[in-house]
């Protein structure tokens, strides 16, 4: 094993060779935080296709399961703010582990409610114990891997989320399209790949080079001009209250939480009540639908995945680390794939456009979350990046009842599409003002 890595502190832009040891273990520990939070959302993204076979049990309105999906994620918002801070001061490795066990746990208890609050109370801790994944995944990340990669290790890490997606949507629809089992099994099978995930990444990665007998290397802020809002190395360890009102008095990193909050309730729009719109009468009835509709609809995680690849690789090499450039190009871009998907009628062409409008609403989530170290450093990114998706998924929870009243009272599932769209045109207009 090499002692040190001799060469890694020459600045943030350096990449060690490919063959290097220390190369090795990076793309491992990245490999093994993509693994864990490949089956992640197996616990949390499954809700919309129970929502058919729980209306029909307990007899809850839309509106009522859209406050159930709240739930957790407000519960999700207030645990980000929390558990990033959290991973800052204990690491990432062992906070993402327990999220996962904790997690999967709480999924099976969800499997045996009886009525809406034995459904959306356990939920909503469903909701926190999800939180211990994303912040600490990249806070270890930000340890490994340096300011000029930063770009293309977020979006290989945000294409695992994408990936975690398309696994829990098909996942779903095996329980309920191939195994004809009801919708509590939604909740007991799928999150079973979550414990393995979760037991594999512990095992595998570490929390720092320095474990393993390698130099750090430069994991500070990316410009200069933010160096204000970085821990210095020979400073002592800080203290939680410090990290927050650090990361809080950033007003780039305020402006850029407000921006993803939009961002995450035009996703949320889509993962929650896309799976009910092509489940729904209109679907099921379509004489041109040669495609079951539910494997339709997984054409919407497919385009996530590979959007939020492809924007990383843009922030890093199109737009020179200006991530604000990127995350407005594909909000943009999303709110025209939304609305063409209102205006699509029932069929297969609907295929292509649902790739899209998650290939573009989704894509920005990777240069959201490279710009928690760009802007405040590495040491407090577990930090930053909670307070960002505590704004992500506080808006993400507002839409979520408001979707499912207007489905209630218009009885037209597809209005989801115009209303992500809106969500996607406020997102890029805050987002041009992060400029950095």
């Amino acid at each position: 094993m090499q002692s040190v890595n001799q060469t890694l502190v020459a600045g943030s832009s350096y990449a060690a060779p490919l063959d290097s040891p220390f190369r090795k273990a990076q793309w491992r520990m990245l490999l093994a935080a993509m693994f864990c939070y490949l089956f992640f959302y197996t616990g949390r993204q499954t809700f919309g296709f129970a929502i058919p076979g729980i209306q029909k049990e307990f007899g809850l309105s839309k509106e009522m399961l859209g406050w159930a999906s709240t739930s957790m994620l407000w519960c999700y918002a207030i645990g980000q703010a929390i558990n990033g801070n959290l991973a800052d001061k204990l690491g990432g490795r062992r906070v993402m582990t327990a999220g996962a066990i904790l997690s999967c746990a709480v999924n099976w208890i969800v499997s045996f409610a009886v009525g809406f609050k034995s459904l959306a109370i356990p939920w909503g801790i469903n909701g926190y114990f999800q939180a211990l994944g994303w912040a600490p995944g990249s806070r270890l990340l930000s340890n490994w891997w340096g300011a000029g990669e930063r770009g293309k290790v977020y979006g290989f890490y945000v294409f695992a989320a994408g990936c975690a997606s398309v696994l829990s949507f098909i996942t779903s629809i095996i329980v309920i399209n191939v195994l004809h089992l009801d919708w509590r099994w939604i909740f007991r099978l799928p999150v079973l790949l979550m414990l393995l995930g979760g037991i594999t990444f512990y095992l595998i990665a570490r929390e720092r080079p320095e474990e393993l007998g390698f130099k750090s290397p430069e994991t500070g802020v990316a410009n200069a001009a933010d160096a204000k809002d970085e821990l210095d190395a020979s400073e002592p360890a800080e203290s939680s209250w410090s990290r927050y009102k650090a990361v809080l008095r950033n007003p780039r990193l305020i402006i850029a939480a407000l921006s993803i909050g939009f961002q995450n309730a035009a996703r949320y729009g889509l993962i929650v009540w896309v799976p009910v719109h092509f489940l729904g009468k209109d679907w099921a009835k379509s004489a041109d639908s040669m495609i079951d509709p539910a494997w339709i609809s997984v054409a919407l995680p497919v385009g996530m995945a590979f959007g939020a690849l492809s924007n990383g690789w843009i922030s890093d090499k199109v737009f020179g680390a200006k991530r604000y450039k990127a995350i407005v190009l594909y909000m943009l871009l999303g709110a025209a794939a939304s609305l063409g998907m209102y205006m699509l009628p029932t069929g297969p062409i609907a295929l292509a456009g649902l790739f899209l409008a998650g290939f573009f609403v989704y894509g920005p989530a990777s240069s959201f979350w490279a710009l928690c170290p760009d802007l405040v450093g590495a040491k407090r990114s577990g930090t930053a990046t909670g307070v960002m998706n505590f704004f992500s998924y506080l808006f993400a929870g507002l839409g979520e009842p408001l979707v499912g009243r207007m489905m209630d009272h218009s009885g037209n599932t597809s209005l989801v599409f115009p209303i992500v769209a809106a969500s996607c045109l406020i997102s890029a207009c805050i987002a041009a003002f992060i400029r950095r």
